[in-house]
């Protein structure tokens, strides 16, 4: 527990960095959206590319990692789906639905990967990486398809396959796993400038993520706020290690998964919400309580999940 925990402070110092820069008079205000667009769309997708293009697919069980989290994902988001009608009679606008939706099925890899990276080395950041080509398209999928229809967003199938086919995160995926299959490896220079890029990615990633949290929103979680927390960092958990146990899935493999079952929502479905008639606030007051609470449930559910691979 002590080891893991100390793996995993790192990570979290590095996000207490950003809630505490967005508030000190050290930087430019002002600076903040260009970090994240600029993070989103060529630091986070370098570190993608290089991972993929050079990671070794052939020692990692792909097929039953593939059923074990895509599965998992897609039966959380059925069942959330068949929720919405009691959640209605709660009181629960259909807005405020898409985000506990969302911060229920997203998954911070800014975190995922540098707590993998941590624990387990270049098998951790090897495999979580596969783990994010997996599932970036059905998450985008599931939550932009429950936006369109429950945000009130009026967009069309248009809008949706657009969405899905111009995201950055995608796009690089699937070179980097084309590169890695094809066995086609990028000019020497433009490598290692893609390299130096992903590099830089993690530390900033993690510092963005910290900028971006409402802390004020911790003292007073609403209902809806608090599902969701439990959705993500207890259920989840359950459904992905579960069926990867299920799968017969063990050892260091395992315990990967279970680190991006366990971390918190990511920030990037917060601009989503605004853009698609989502419940923006809500989402940043669950994204902040659930990164906060994950200092401490990441822990819980590795040291469990430990006891399972070890078995």
């Amino acid at each position: 527990m002590t080891i893991v925990f100390e793996s995993i402070l790192p990570v979290f110092l590095l996000v207490l960095l950003g809630v505490a820069l967005r508030r000190s008079t050290l930087v430019d205000q002002g600076m903040w959206v260009g970090l994240e667009q600029f993070g989103y769309y060529f630091l986070f997708p370098a570190l993608l590319f290089s991972t993929l293009a050079k990671a070794d697919l052939a020692g990692l069980e792909v097929d039953a990692t593939a059923v074990a989290t895509v599965g998992s994902v897609t039966l959380m988001s059925v069942a959330l789906l068949s929720t919405w009608p009691l959640l209605r009679k709660g009181g629960i606008p259909a807005a405020t639905f898409t985000s506990i939706f969302q911060t229920a099925t997203r998954w911070n890899a800014f975190i995922a990967l540098a707590v993998a990276e941590k624990l387990f080395g270049a098998i951790g950041l090897s495999l979580t990486a596969l783990i994010m080509a997996l599932l970036i398209i059905p998450i985008n999928f599931f939550n932009i398809a429950v936006l369109t229809w429950f945000g009130g967003a009026g967009r069309g199938i248009g809008f949706f396959f657009l969405k899905i086919v111009t995201n950055p995160l995608i796009i690089s995926s699937a070179l980097g796993i084309a590169f890695n299959l094809t066995g086609l490896e990028p000019y020497d220079p433009v490598m290692t400038a893609i390299d130096m890029l992903a590099s830089a990615s993690l530390g900033l990633g993690l510092i963005l993520v910290g900028a971006g949290l409402k802390v004020a929103d911790t003292l007073t979680p609403s209902v809806p706020a608090l599902l969701a927390v439990a959705l993500k960092l207890i259920v989840m958990p359950m459904f992905m290690v579960g069926g990867s146990v299920l799968l017969g899935i063990r050892g260091d493999a395992l315990l990967v998964i279970a680190v991006g079952a366990a971390v918190p929502t990511a920030m990037n479905g917060y601009l989503l919400a605004k853009q698609m008639g989502g419940d923006a606030g809500l989402y940043a007051s669950v994204a902040t309580i659930q990164t906060a609470a994950s200092f401490v449930t990441i822990p819980l559910v590795l040291l469990i999940t430990g006891y399972v691979a070890a078995g």
